[in-house]
């Protein structure tokens, strides 16, 4: 219990943080006269990413992201992605079966993607099953997801990205590494 909390304290003061430093990174930049704020839905970029989760001994994880597009402002993205977990334990799953995740987050930039380092942070549902779910009256399982990471443009449309992914209202802990593309709107 104990470690759940200083889980979310700490989570609480990086958000706090990211937050608070906005004002300093950037101003979304002020739009010609008669353009209001867009929503544009589509395929705008994917990413690939590797990671592990910490939770029961850990469990390696790849992921595919889709920029399925942004709402009110280029800033507030739209983030489907799914995850295959695999070689490492589950206490949900005799044996560590391999977990599957698919997920719906909305991701807010700090920063516009003109910046070297563009700081992100979000928040969303999966839902996570694994091999075998069905004879287990728990699963699939719902899970509230968070997301804080930051992505470093290596050319242009092309980044690398770090995230800590809190998963499971804080429950598991989360970390990826991977790239990135996003085309030009």
């Amino acid at each position: 219990m104990d470690f759940e909390r200083s889980v979310f304290v700490r989570w609480s003061l990086a958000v706090l943080l990211i937050l608070g430093a906005s004002p300093l990174a950037g101003q979304e930049p002020a739009l010609p006269a008669g353009q209001g704020p867009t929503t544009a839905l589509g395929l705008f970029g994917f990413g690939v990413m590797g990671g592990v989760d910490f939770q029961d001994g850990g469990q390696a994880i790849a992921a595919v992201t889709l920029d399925a597009g942004h709402l009110f402002t280029d800033r507030f993205r739209i983030r489907p992605s799914a995850e295959i977990g695999f070689l490492g334990g589950d206490t949900l799953a005799p044996g560590g079966d391999n977990t599957y995740v698919a997920n719906f987050e909305l991701v807010y930039r700090i920063t516009d993607d003109t910046q070297l380092a563009v700081p992100y942070l979000g928040t969303g549902l999966a839902l996570r099953g694994r091999d075998e779910c069905g004879a287990d009256p728990e699963c699939p399982k719902i899970w509230l997801q968070f997301v804080l990471g930051f992505e470093v443009r290596l050319r242009p449309h092309i980044s690398w990205l770090l995230e800590y992914h809190p998963a499971d209202a804080l429950r598991r802990q989360r970390v990826f590494i991977g790239l990135t593309t996003r085309r030009g709107t």
